[in-house]
């Protein structure tokens, strides 16, 4: 591997002008496509394999076209204070805004709140419902100005109006600002770090240019693929983030080798073969945790992770070609001033001294160490998982307003009513056994209300609404729909008639029990197969078991915290949390697949070094002291890096982006900073020359890869065989 990698560092210093155009051409060319690539079709959200998609899907095929993923707008009208709704001006008010919202050219329908009891019991609110033919996607700004001079109008007229639903919604996703955010503390912790503006932006550059190929590429497949339009922001977070690092790591070695006396091009092939080893072995495994989310059976989730992956992997290439290319451009602009006193300076210096620490009181580190993220873990034990939805958001949207409108005029369970669909094919009376279906639902405790039943054109499947009592992210809810649920065989047997429960409430409830099902086969192949990854690469059986542990020590702990801040509520007005819940049911799942391959990346950088310098005769305790003093500096760089990258993301408006931002960085923070700063060191000062065992039938059955770079460099004996421990032989 090293041998191979430094023909790729020579090849890309010798012809960096070919090097600097193709990927020039590569991103213009993916930028054009980009730019003349149809939109994203969002076609929702698919859960193979629950009853809730299995109802949608009866639902699509007994009500062919009614069931269109068309826009919609739900329009809430507020009488002013002390007065009614059904007053004969709010009345008026109402009724002349639902007749101007039926005149829309794309408007298929709307409701008369006073005809179809959307009127609340206090007389307070109303409500209407405008449905489009066409998707959301697909309106134009003429279809929604109507809605909105017409909502305008009745807001003057003295009612409070909010609104919600696709149709009027102004998009989310992040606008720039994470981004920003996190690029502005990168710069200033990579020129912090090398005290060179060229050095500094040299990773940024290089990142930047892989996040804008990736981006296009995505944007270029999406129509084609079917993508939708959220598979692209898992691709730009983690991009963005490991593109610098990768840079990092390579623009790190090429200056300590600068600094040992080698050339130019001696150093970037050197920095290329033995950094850029580490660089593909981590992208390895971060592409192995990201592709590996395909086995949750969530197709979303299976885009953001195979586009995620790509950009992993386009990082990578990036750094072992682009990378040494500019350096062959600018050999001495990276370079700090006195750099060969520097290398050996303060930081180094912190480094050792913190590594000799702990290497003389192992045991209380890790008892410190395990014992702190094992506290901050224990509020996973308390972990619910769902789907935020408009109660999440903050109160100054009007989305959030209409919500709690809804919520206070109609009851909490307004907000998720249940959708049962009926399928009477069976039942000698298909009408006569729905209605035994509806009085049953209805007289189940929890049930406020249900709706009558619509029939399909042939008569044997129906479908209605059942209102619970309590909100969708209530635990009480989960509880009536497994209620409902276990009613069903005795429903069945008595009528004929079979009923299944879906809607979104339905359908969060049981996305969230697939997620919890599908972690630990996730988990055992994802870690499985890094495991095997990690033996090959530090020839080690205890290495790669020790990280694993470790990993799921920072990913226990980053969740607690998660459960702690959005869950609990402590420390929400900090975070600017605006209503507490249960947990994105993909959050764990995130965490897990992203937080693995980032500790890897640490991993296998940080004890490669350690390695290297073991495979070159230095004893354990010193090898591993080596390898640290070496490494740490721009492991923690590499670390405050993703911090601030995954940090930015807390300060948007999304409720579900703030939750993936700030659990990613609390993963990385314990990760970085506690596993691998100082339990990694711990361990393997206990270890000692075990730490590098393999047992010999294994050792002959994993192929070797050179990641160290021994066949570059090899110190011999007298009798002219290499000087590798005994205990690193296999």
């Amino acid at each position: 591997m090293a041998t191979f990698l430094c023909r790729v560092g020579r090849l890309a210093f010798r012809r960096r002008w070919y090097v600097v155009l193709v990927w020039a051409a590569v991103l213009v060319a993916t930028g054009l496509g980009a730019l003349k690539a149809p939109a994203a079709v969002d076609d929702g959200l698919s859960m193979p394999g629950i009853e809730s998609q299995k109802a949608f899907d009866l639902l699509e095929e007994r009500f062919p076209g009614e069931t269109a993923d068309t826009a919609s707008a739900t329009i809430v009208f507020i009488a002013p204070a002390g007065e009614k709704i059904t007053a004969a001006g709010n009345e008026q008010t109402v009724k002349r805004a639902v007749a101007e919202f039926g005149r829309g050219a794309n408007v298929a329908s709307v409701d008369n709140p006073f005809e179809t009891g959307g009127v609340s019991a206090n007389g307070t609110t109303a409500f209407t419902t405008v449905a489009f033919k066409i998707a959301a996607g697909d309106l134009a700004d003429a279809d929604r100005a109507p809605v909105k001079r017409t909502i305008a109008e009745a807001r003057h007229s003295g009612l409070t109006v909010e609104t919600s639903g696709s149709a009027l919604s102004e998009g989310g996703g992040p606008g720039g600002t994470a981004e920003l955010v996190g690029i502005s503390v990168a710069a200033l912790v990579l020129l912090l770090t090398f005290g060179s503006l060229a050095a500094a932006g040299l990773p940024l550059l290089t990142a930047v240019v892989g996040v804008g190929v990736s981006m296009a590429a995505i944007l270029v497949l999406s129509s084609p693929l079917g993508l939708s339009d959220t598979t692209g922001t898992l691709a730009m977070m983690l991009g963005l983030a490991v593109g610098i690092d990768y840079a990092l790591f390579i623009v790190s070695r090429y200056r300590e080798e600068r600094a040992g006396g080698r050339t130019a091009r001696e150093a970037s092939e050197a920095a290329v073969a033995t950094a850029g080893s580490s660089v593909v072995f981590a992208g390895l495994t971060v592409v192995i945790a990201l592709a590996g989310l395909s086995v949750v059976g969530v197709p979303m989730l299976t885009e953001m992770g195979l586009a995620a992956a790509g950009a992993v992997a386009l990082a990578v290439m990036i750094a072992l070609t682009l990378v040494p290319a500019l350096l062959g451009f600018w050999p001495d602009a990276v370079l700090a001033r006195g750099i060969r006193r520097s290398t050996g300076g303060r930081q180094n210096s912190v480094a050792t001294r913190w590594a000799r620490f702990v290497q003389r009181r192992p045991v209380p580190v890790l008892l410190l160490g395990i014992t702190g993220l094992g506290a901050l873990a224990l509020p996973v034990a308390d972990l619910r998982l769902g789907m935020p939805g408009d109660e999440s958001l903050p109160r100054t949207t009007t989305e959030r307003r209409a919500y709690d409108a809804l919520a206070e005029g109609f009851g909490p369970g307004f907000n998720g009513p249940l959708t049962i669909v009926v399928d009477a094919r069976n039942a000698a009376k298909p009408r006569a056994a729905v209605g035994t279906v509806v009085r049953e639902i209805h007289g189940t405790k929890g049930v406020v209300s249900v709706s009558e039943p619509h029939f399909n054109r042939a008569g044997d499947t129906a479908v209605f609404s059942a209102v619970p009592s309590t909100a969708p992210t209530d635990e009480k809810t989960v509880d009536l729909v497994t209620v409902i649920r276990h009613e069903r065989p005795g429903v069945e047997s008595a009528t004929g008639a079979g009923y299944e429960v879906t809607g979104t409430t339905a359908l969060n409830i049981d996305m969230a029990q697939k997620v919890q099902a599908s972690l630990a086969p996730y988990l055992i192949v994802v870690v499985g197969l890094a495991i095997l990854l990690l033996m090959m690469v530090f020839r080690s059986l205890l290495i790669p078991l020790k990280a694993a542990l470790g990993f799921l020590l920072s990913v226990l702990a980053s969740l607690g915290a998660v459960v702690m801040v959005f869950q609990q509520g402590h420390g929400a007005q900090l975070f600017d949390v605006q209503q507490t819940g249960p947990i994105m049911s993909l959050m764990p799942v995130f965490l897990v697949g992203i937080v693995f391959g980032l500790a890897m990346d640490y991993e296998v950088f940080l004890v490669s070094r350690m390695r290297e310098a073991y495979v070159r005769g230095e004893r354990a305790d010193r090898a591993v002291r080596s390898g640290f003093t070496r490494s740490a500096q721009v492991v923690m760089a590499a670390a405050l890096i993703m911090i601030a990258v995954f940090a930015g993301f807390i300060t948007e408006s999304d409720s579900m982006i703030k939750m993936i931002g700030f659990g990613l960085a609390a993963a990385v923070l314990f990760d970085a900073f506690v596993v691998r700063m100082a339990l990694v060191p711990a361990v393997l000062a206990l270890l000692g020359d075990r730490a590098w065992w393999l047992p010999r039938r294994l050792g002959r059955v994993l192929p070797r890869i050179d990641v160290e770079g021994e066949a570059l460099s090899r110190p011999r004996t007298e009798s002219g065989r290499e000087a590798v421990p005994e205990s690193a032989r296999t």
